[in-house]
């Protein structure tokens, strides 16, 4: 094994290079964070490869008598950290081995990249050539010839490099020393992946499920496999003052092989700019053929005010949160950027992203008429200033299908949504429940598995295909779905839920309550699984029960949207009727999620004329 024989220099092993004399460690030519205690550690373990360094002398290197430190917990930790910037393992290691109770031995070759650069040539030994005879090199040649033939028709070719066809960008690293400004890189991700998401021939992989692997030290490879995608895009992103710089490179995922790397730096003012920029180059990468308008879309960039767009991205970090509050505090910040620059579409869309969600049922927090018309109105404004944005048809459809029920105007809006963006996840999505509302079961469960094959670890999607298949009673599968649902995260409440209520059609009570005990539990009483326990009881001829639980949800204030359409099903499983149609006609009056009326608990109304003329009202097939 080489030594390293310039320890001021830099020094490089595998991927990596440490440059001793800038204080860096790189991985591919980027940046890799470390500290400076673990990049000491490591710069005396690559002076010495394939030696033992004791524990003794790195005690005596840096940590001196005189330092009042637990030295043995500071040298654990520092090598964690070494291992973790390597993405190494003390079980298996490839560059870092632990001598037990003595020290640790670096495995890898190490050179001297100065030294290798610098290094001449040196010059072949001339020989005198000797004259051959014609006849000889004729021979010759057809040896050649016949050496050529040979390795061609027997030996194995070398296979065409893969085709990329879907990837993953993982979340953007922040080389900030204060995570506080996480929320910026996790900005820079969403709009990789938004610009990237736009490319038809491409698939990306949504932000929910890359966000999972967020400081996650998996190898790459298998990351991609979990993610059934060709390839992965890794990086980094370094904010100072109104400066910044994008690192990015690109994976293939099979053999962990490098393909392309670069860096970008400009002011915040050009950041989306920079953002296409690394779409375009990866992009090229791939070898995907873009569109017109891809190519359109990938060049155009207007400059954005710093503050708004700062705003901006606080704002997608919170309504990337997915609870109510976090809406709340979305709002404020996209109010803010809008002010800061009120032609700033995308901060209008992301405004209307979060009223569509508040005024939903899963939240429950702006009553219908008060959430909807706001989303309708800054989805609109949006797409006045920028008619691109596949998010903002996303949230007009929304608006337009649950609330205003003009399902001619939804569909075509959702349509154009997906068209302009077929990486948006949420369109496939919102676009399968508008089609489940309509009876279009098939074309839903189509919507939703492309939705799934984007976003694989969103828990929301998975749980929302099982729903579907339930509305459309394919209960086995719908049971089978909810299961996948419940072994990606135990305490999903939704997932219960779903699961709760397919086993009540298939007349497994026992199990449902079961299940639908622990939706109530997990949702800290969630009235829409507090409904379908009560379901559940009057269904398995607990009446007493069921009657308990919806006097209970008929004594909760506000929203009586929701309320009443759960309180319809409560009594549509007690075949009490003329009360069921009663607070369904509440329910129409405050313009409820239609969704639920495809539910089989609806299923002994199906034949009463009010029902009938209630679905007719709505627009819905009957």
């Amino acid at each position: 094994m080489q030594r390293a024989q310039n320890p001021s220099g830099t020094l490089r092993f595998g991927v990596f290079e440490l440059d001793l004399s800038a204080g860096e460690l790189r991985k591919y030519g980027m940046r890799v964070r470390l500290q400076e205690q673990p990049f000491q550690v490591l710069a005396m373990l690559l002076a010495r490869p394939g030696e033992l360094v004791s524990r003794e002398e790195l005690q005596r290197k840096l940590w001196p008598a005189d330092t009042f430190v637990d030295f043995d917990h500071g040298l654990n930790k520092a090598v964690n950290k070494i291992r973790d910037a390597l993405g190494d393992s003390a079980e298996s290691p490839r560059f870092v081995e632990t001598v037990a109770r003595r020290g640790y031995r670096f495995l890898a070759e190490v050179r001297d990249a100065d030294a290798a650069a610098m290094r001449p040539a040196e010059p072949a030994p001339r020989k005198r050539i000797a004259l051959r005879p014609v006849w000889q090199i004729g021979s010759l040649m057809l040896l050649l010839l016949l050496a050529i033939f040979i390795s061609w028709r027997f030996y194995p070719r070398i296979p065409p490099s893969p085709v990329i066809r879907s990837l993953a960008v993982l979340p953007l690293e922040s080389l900030s020393a204060d995570a506080s400004e996480d929320y910026f890189a996790d900005g820079m991700t969403d709009e990789l992946i938004t610009d990237l998401g736009q490319i038809s021939a491409l698939r990306v992989i949504s932000r929910t499920s890359v966000m999972a692997y967020k400081r996650a030290r998996k190898p790459l490879p298998q990351i991609a496999h979990e993610l059934n995608v060709d390839a992965v895009v890794e990086g980094t992103v370094l904010r100072s003052g109104n400066q910044v710089r994008i690192t990015a490179q690109l994976i293939q995922a099979a053999d962990d092989k490098h393909l392309w790397a670069r860096s970008y730096e400009g002011n915040l003012r050009e950041t989306l700019a920079l953002q296409n920029d690394v779409a375009r180059a990866i992009a090229d990468q791939v070898r995907i053929n873009l569109t017109p308008r891809e190519q359109s879309i990938l060049k155009t960039a207007r400059p954005v005010n710093p503050e708004a767009y700062e705003a901006y991205l606080r704002g997608r970090y919170f309504w990337n949160k997915r609870t109510a509050d976090g809406l709340q505090k979305a709002i404020e910040y996209f109010d803010e950027a809008i002010q800061k620059d009120p032609e700033y579409a995308q901060a209008y869309a992301g405004l209307a992203d979060s009223y569509a969600l508040l005024g939903n049922s899963d939240f429950t927090v702006l009553r219908p008429q008060e959430a909807y018309p706001k989303a309708k109105a800054a989805a609109t404004r949006a797409l006045e200033l920028d008619n691109s944005l596949g998010e903002a048809h996303t949230s007009l459809a929304f608006s337009l299908g649950v609330f205003e029920w003009n399902w001619d105007a939804a569909e075509k809006e959702f349509r154009l949504a997906i068209a302009l963006n077929p990486g948006y996840a949420t369109a496939h999505q919102w676009y399968a429940m508008y089609l489940s509302g309509l009876g279009r079961f098939d074309e839903a469960i189509t919507e939703l598995r492309q939705a799934v094959s984007l976003d694989p670890l969103s828990l929301i999607i998975s749980a929302d295909l099982a729903d579907v298949l339930f509305a459309a009673k394919r209960y086995d599968e719908s049971i089978q779905q909810s299961r996948k649902t419940t072994e990606m995260d135990p305490n999903f409440a939704i997932a219960h839920y779903e699961l709760g209520q397919a086993l009540a059609q298939k007349k497994m009570y026992s199990a449902a309550i079961t299940e639908l005990q622990k939706a109530n539990k997990l949702s800290g009483g969630d009235i829409t699984c507090l409904a379908g326990l009560a379901y559940a009881y009057a269904a398995s001829g607990k009446s007493d029960e069921a009657l308990k639980l919806l006097n209970e949800l008929k004594g909760r204030p506000n929203h009586r949207s929701q309320y009443a359409v759960d309180e319809a099903l409560v009594y549509a499983s007690l075949a009490e009727k003329d009360q069921a149609m009663a607070a369904l006609e509440e329910a129409y009056q405050e313009h409820f999620d239609i969704l639920v009326l495809q539910s089989p608990a609806f299923d002994p109304l199906r034949s009463d004329p009010r029902f009938r003329d209630l679905m007719r009202r709505i627009g819905l097939p009957h």
